[in-house]
């Protein structure tokens, strides 16, 4: 008999991961990469949810259904993609309207400018082309709220639809493993 089998102890050979997920949602990845029979391998200092948490886990290279737990981990990070996708296009529409905005203020105030200090001064265009000019830099920021709030409102129903799908993979993948 084996000194290791004297002692009770077996040996364990485990897969390695390192994750990158965003720092806010580091404990929903925690959680779910559970499902899928990942530990941590150590834990992340609590400094780290900050931008982006690098995530070590360990799993049991002999587990059962690693085939299946491992699709249904692929199919996990796919939705958790998604969602990291429609959360960035909730500003991305408002960001690109309200810089051209504020572009097309900045022309009108430059076409006011060069109306006043040409030769003689045309005071009656620099006003026209002016008053446009200030709303243009005026207006960027209510441009960029009402278009987000819009945008949030349309595709907050998707996010919550992939967070039941991720969810349910979680759950998948929980029974696969006990």
């Amino acid at each position: 008999m084996s000194e290791a089998e004297k002692s009770g102890k077996n040996y364990i050979g485990y897969d390695y991961k390192s994750v990158t997920v965003p720092g806010g949602k580091a404990s929903l990845y925690l959680d779910a990469y559970e499902n899928f029979g990942w530990i941590p391998d150590d834990m992340p200092p609590a400094g780290l949810y900050t931008d982006m948490s690098v995530i070590k886990l360990k799993r049991d290279r002999k587990i059962v259904n690693k085939t299946e737990l491992t699709r249904l981990q692929r199919h996990f990070e796919a939705c958790m993609d998604e969602i990291s996708a429609l959360e960035h296009s909730r500003t991305k529409m408002a960001t690109v309207y309200s810089i051209a905005a504020g572009l097309l203020g900045t022309a009108f105030l430059a076409g006011a400018v060069f109306a006043v200090t040409a030769a003689p001064p045309l005071i009656l265009l620099c006003a026209i082309l002016g008053i446009p000019g200030i709303l243009g830099w005026a207006l960027p920021y209510q441009i960029y709220k009402k278009i987000a709030e819009k945008r949030a409102a349309a595709i907050s129903p998707l996010i919550e639809q992939k967070y039941d799908e991720a969810h349910d993979i979680c759950e998948k993948g929980n029974a696969l493993i006990h």
